[in-house]
């Protein structure tokens, strides 16, 4: 007779009689207050009626006993017992009868959930007495880390268990059934698993034929029963489960045909085409594993061994140096709400001021300028005699103008790449100027234009122009130096005028600009019918943007013919663009001339699923970077005039320059349609899925086969400033991963030469210090399996060279579901699998493991502040703007409250 450990209280199941033969039950059912303990009973069975009796036959039912329900854990001859053949199953529904009586202390649900569990003894007992071929299921021990780990996945449902989610699943039945029943297609919608429609479907066969329910149809009762079963807690009852669905005949059995069609249904369910398509080979790799003695089929047990062995290995990907781990995770690490509203506001102005003072500066400097300014011409033409006509109408006006003018002159400096690339490289300003935000500085000052145009033009044309038109002889006469002996008789007067139609084309010019500037506009957000389409996207946004070259020729000829200015030297508006238009048409010019020079020879073509274009050109004599940096592309078969920017994602020690181009508007689809002509599909050992590999001995820098491309740079970017840092934490999400990946050769190559001259004894201390980075986190988000291939290859060159550890590499694939997640439970079975036996992750093709869902940011910077203490570290984002609040508030966070600072750079696309 089985036990459970620790202290127990029998309760003794009695005889019942069943038919002629009398069947006796006996053994412990025991319970503890609140745990879950383990149960054994032996229940004494008559023997088959050919079969020679030596003695009583016993068979060992475990039990899995909480605090809300009671499940099944193994059904096993007992020691010492002769093996039998299972009675009928009434037999055993009196079994689950009087167990109910037995066990009415636990509580009604208790009872429910027990009741549903041991009603599927019989099948059981019925595969027992069939296994002539296997040894006994070893037990496995799930008091081990990972087999908690593993106690905890297989969910089928995430977001709500049992009776909590219950009332949100019968209302949806409410209005999806029909004469109160509910069709299969409707039943993932209905209980919330309604983009895994294919998956729920084989769940729903799965929960009909446990039960012998035929149609296809359920009524509320019967899914209510569903219900409790997919939404159990015990990870037995979900094992079931799980293993009910491959075993279409119930026999106890899966085939390896059963285990192929569960692969394919799983790698659907999780948007992975190549897992798919190998289903058959990722099939027998479960075979060969889980059926060493080649007997044609596993059972229940065998996925049980896997499923604990799986998580352990995954595990070991967040390992961490301290024992304080689990202590770490379990804080919330939020800034405290102080009572003291005054210490509040001081905390949260001192923390806001550590976090943004080179922004604020720079600001309020800018503001004081404006400022400054306005009061200066304000208060000018207040003593004017234009100011006894037109009253303060003017003084604001002037004001306004001369703030206009300013800003005008300032904005085209955060455009000056050459410039800022330069200052940031060459000199100490980046520790005191925001570089990273000129982008977002440009805009500022766009807003400041907006706010210097409008008190501008409405101070004019709402008050003074009408005071001026209804002014008397004797006011109008100090103004007839400016506007003539005849005094304006209309509004007409003032627009065909010079400075009339020079400030509304003005107007116009940049409303157009700013509009088709939006984000709304420029990503082709809105959808304009047929003749106004090409008002959106990036193109338009480009070429309407460059109507600024003509907006300045009008601000220097509108603020030349001033009404109340006659004097040249006071018409001061060339003297505030002069220099900045001088300075950014010098850039362009450089760009021109430096980009015809610079025209480079395409050396490796190669298209990749997800519309990537990988682009290796020849590096241009002289031609220096640093890892972060970008080039700007030129291709004159697309468009002569456009060049766009695209991180470089080769390493500064390459003798070749590498982008990587994903399809995102109209000049990027057109750029890799114009090169997939000219490749071919990929050969075997080679990526991508169209490729062309240029030697040709060709010195004059154009490819026979592609059109001509010229590059400008580099540019600085954000990215550039992880030299500074000795540990770093570079996330990239899609496409945005490409500096990064710029920026882990480079790491690899710098460990590699040190250990090159470290072991031939050249190194001098100086070289020594010069490679600061001790420790490089990089977490790759992508949704689609294929991206991963865009860089498979340095991946592995990591995983294989980095023998240190100095780089740890996560990649994460949002399609998959996450970890313990019923729909992704056999996707980390193959991955664990694979990756043991071949080295290659089935998910990522790479040797590097990927995680499935999204990471948990919030751990990831608990787990780097833990490892570096006292420290300060650099995080570095580039992808789509969804992910930068997050992330930023996490840095601040974790730098108020810990002795770890993290120093937030954001590089949007």
């Amino acid at each position: 007779m089985g036990a459970a450990d620790g202290h127990q209280s029998s309760a003794i199941v009695e005889t019942e009689s069943v038919g002629s033969d009398q069947v006796g039950f006996s053994g412990p059912l025991n319970k503890h207050g609140g745990g879950s303990n383990r149960k054994s009973a032996r229940f004494n069975l008559p023997p088959p009626a050919a079969a020679p009796v030596d003695g009583e036959t016993f068979l060992e039912i475990t039990l899995d006993v909480t605090d809300d329900s009671v499940a099944v854990h193994s059904v096993k001859p007992a020691a010492g017992g002769v093996g039998g053949k299972a009675e009928d199953p009434e037999e055993v529904s009196l079994l689950v009868q009087k167990l109910e009586r037995q066990s009415a202390s636990f509580g009604s649900s208790v009872l429910r959930s027990a009741s549903s569990r041991i009603r599927q003894v019989s099948q059981e007992l019925r595969r027992l007495a069939s296994l002539t071929k296997r040894p006994a299921a070893p037990r496995l021990d799930r008091s081990k880390s990972a087999a908690a780990h593993a106690l905890k996945g297989l969910k089928f449902i995430t977001k709500a268990n049992g009776a909590a989610g219950w009332p949100a699943v019968e209302k949806r039945f409410d209005r999806l059934s029909v004469d109160g029943a509910l069709h299969l297609s409707l039943f993932g919608q209905c209980i919330g698993m309604k983009e895994s429609s294919e998956f729920a479907g084989e769940l729903f066969d799965a929960l009909k034929r446990r039960r012998n329910i035929n149609g296809d149809k359920i009524t509320k009762a019967e899914l209510r029963e569903f219900w409790d079963q997919i939404s159990d807690q015990s990870f037995d009852s979900r094992l079931q489960t799980f293993f009910d669905m491959v075993d279409k005949d119930l026999d106890g059995r899966i085939t390896e045909e059963e285990v192929k069609e569960i692969i394919s249904l799983s790698a659907s369910a999780n948007k992975l085409s190549k897992i798919q398509e190998k289903a058959e080979e990722y099939a027998r790799l479960i075979m060969e594993e889980l059926d060493p003695d080649n007997v044609g089929y596993i059972e229940i047990y065998n996925l049980e061994m896997l499923l604990v062995q799986a998580p352990s290995q995954s595990m070991q990907l967040v390992t961490t140096n301290s024992r304080n781990l689990s202590q770490l995770l379990s804080q919330r690490l939020k800034p405290t709400q102080e009572r003291n509203p005054l210490r509040r506001w001081y905390q949260l102005a001192k923390y806001f001021m550590e976090d943004y003072w080179q922004r604020v500066w720079v600001v309020v400097l800018w503001l004081c300028v404006c400022a400054a300014l306005f009061a200066w011409k304000f208060v000018q033409y207040r003593r004017r005699a234009v100011y006894h006509v037109m009253g303060y109408c003017v003084c604001v006006a002037k004001g306004g103008a001369e703030t206009l003018k300013f800003n005008m002159a300032l904005i085209l400096l955060p455009v000056c790449r050459n410039t800022l690339t330069w200052l940031r490289t060459r000199t100490k300003l980046g520790k005191v100027l925001p570089f990273d935000d000129s982008l977002s500085f440009h805009k500022v000052i766009a807003a400041g234009i907006a706010v210097g145009l409008g008190l501008h033009a409405i101070a004019h044309l709402t008050c003074d122009f009408p005071r001026l038109l209804h002014a008397t002889e004797v006011e109008y006469e100090p103004m007839k130096p400016f506007f003539g002996d005849a005094r304006p008789s209309d509004y007409w007067w003032f627009v065909k005028g010079t400075e009339g139609w020079t400030g509304v084309a003005m107007v116009v010019l940049m409303a157009v600009a700013v509009i088709l500037a939006t984000p709304w506009f420029r990503r082709g957000a809105i959808s304009l019918p047929k003749p106004l389409h090409r008002l959106t996207g990036y193109d338009a946004f480009w070429y309407s943007h460059h109507l600024f070259v003509i907006v300045y020729v009008l601000l220097v000829i509108h603020g030349y013919f001033l009404y109340l200015t006659k004097k040249w030297y006071k018409r001061t508006t060339w003297m505030y663009v002069a220099i900045p238009v001088v300075l950014y048409a010098s850039e362009r010019l450089t760009k021109v001339m430096r980009s015809n020079i610079q025209a480079v020879k395409i050396l490796k073509v190669a298209v990749y699923p997800g519309n990537v274009l990988a682009l290796h050109v020849s590096k241009p004599p002289g031609f220096t970077y640093r890892s972060g940096q970008y080039i700007t592309v030129n291709c004159a078969a697309v468009s002569p005039f456009q060049w766009h920017p695209f991180s470089i994602t080769s390493a500064p020690q390459d003798d070749y320059i590498s982008v990587h181009i994903r399809s995102a508007g109209d000049w990027t689809s057109q750029l890799i349609e114009v090169f997939s002509k000219a490749c071919q599909p990929s050969t075997a050992g080679k990526s991508g899925r169209l490729r062309a590999d240029i030697d040709d001995g060709s010195d004059d820098g154009v490819s026979p086969s592609f059109p001509r491309v010229l590059i400008d740079g580099p540019y600085g970017a954000p990215a550039q400033d992880y030299e500074k840092y000795e540990v770093v934490l570079l996330v990239g999400l899609a496409i945005g991963a490409t500096p990064f990946i710029s920026i882990v050769k480079d790491i690899l190559n710098n460990i590699k030469q040190r250990d090159v001259e470290e072991g031939g004894g050249s190194r001098s201390s100086t070289e020594a210090n010069s490679f600061r980075m001790r420790r490089a986190y990089f977490y790759w988000v992508t949704r689609e399996q294929d991206s991963f291939e865009w860089f498979r290859g340095v991946m592995d060159e990591v995983a294989e060279a980095d023998a240190q550890g100095v780089i740890e590499l996560h990649n994460y694939c949002t399609s998959v579901y996450e970890e313990g997640d019923a729909r992704a439970a056999l996707i980390a079975m193959l991955q664990s699998l694979n990756h043991a036996k071949h080295g290659v992750d089935v998910v990522a093709g790479t040797r590097v493991k990927s995680h499935f869902a999204r990471p948990n940011w919030r751990s990831v910077y608990k787990r780097i502040a833990l490892n570096h203490p006292d420290q300060r570290i650099g995080v570095f984002y580039c992808g789509k703007p969804t992910l930068v609040k997050e992330l930023r508030q996490l840095a601040q966070d974790f730098s108020h409250k810990t002795t770890t600072k993290f120093d937030f750079h954001k590089e949007n696309f």
